[in-house]
């Protein structure tokens, strides 16, 4: 199954994709539902009923809202670690994003007035279903509500003016979050063998498997539960693979009208235009 939110006639929704029309389920969102413990793969078989609408007459908004937590995995692919010259961390480094950075498909990515090094991330992004502390990393698919793509869009001169990433990483409307979620029975167990690529007008500049991911996603659950309590509606970004604008040279940095496009195997794409901070 595959979930969108969306704006239509100034109302937020939740849908499936039907083609080009998407189906209105109702106004609940994908977190409400997960704290309720509703189950995804079953909730658009008997809420289906509602009216189909174009979709070129919605605006997409994050898949997910207002996560309970964001989990971002940074250094998870050997050959970003060694572009970006960090030696190999043997545990998952662990940041946060925060939901007033998050933006949806179609929508755009916001560069910063203050500054000219926006960069970007494309990943993909796990939803959990529930959560707990201690979490084994042989239970932990069960854990998974779905998948989503991201672009972790990074303002790199923030990002390095101290050894914390977290202001680089969130400033507003630079994580594009969606365009669907693609309910877990879908995907094959842990994302395993699908291709991840970030296209900046239409050119490929990253391109990796998810199997070259350092932690896989089982681990990453474990290994943050062991400190941090899990909820429904927590997402863990999974990290980006080489290919970043900030390691080349010259710089590849997004500008305004640029296009930024992250596709992974059997996901529709997420596609964001960058702008300019008013």
């Amino acid at each position: 199954m595959r979930y969108v939110r969306f704006l239509h006639d100034g109302n937020k929704y939740l849908g499936t994709r039907e083609g080009n029309k998407i189906r209105i389920l109702g106004e609940e969102s994908i977190e409400s539902l997960l704290a309720a413990g509703t189950d995804l793969e079953t909730y658009a078989g008997t809420h289906g009923g509602g009216k189909l609408v174009d979709e070129a007459d919605v605006a997409y908004l994050p898949v997910v809202e207002h996560p309970a937590k964001i989990f971002c995995i940074g250094l998870n692919y050997a050959d970003h670690t060694k572009e970006s010259k960090y030696e190999q961390p043997a545990y998952p480094t662990i940041f946060p994003r925060y939901d007033t950075s998050l933006v949806g498909h179609g929508q755009p990515i916001v560069r910063p007035r203050v500054s000219d090094s926006l960069d970007f991330e494309g990943e993909l992004a796990v939803i959990l279903k529930r959560g707990g502390r201690h979490i084994r990393k042989e239970d932990a698919l069960d854990c998974i509500a779905g998948y989503a793509l991201f672009n972790d869009g990074s303002v790199r001169e923030y990002q390095f003016l101290s050894p914390q990433w977290t202001v680089g990483k969130n400033f507003d409307a630079t994580g594009a979050f969606g365009p669907e979620l693609v309910t877990a029975s879908e995907v094959p167990p842990a994302a395993r063998g699908l291709r991840l690529e970030t296209r900046l007008n239409g050119e490929v500049v990253q391109s990796a498997s998810t199997d070259d991911m350092i932690f896989d996603i089982p681990t990453l659950i474990s290994v943050i539960s062991e400190a941090i309590t899990l909820e429904p509606s927590d997402v863990i970004v999974t990290g980006t693979p080489a290919g970043i604008g900030w390691a080349r040279t010259p710089k590849l940095l997004m500008r305004a009208g640029d296009v930024c496009e992250i596709s992974v195997t059997g996901f529709a794409t997420l596609r964001n235009p960058i702008a300019d901070e008013a």
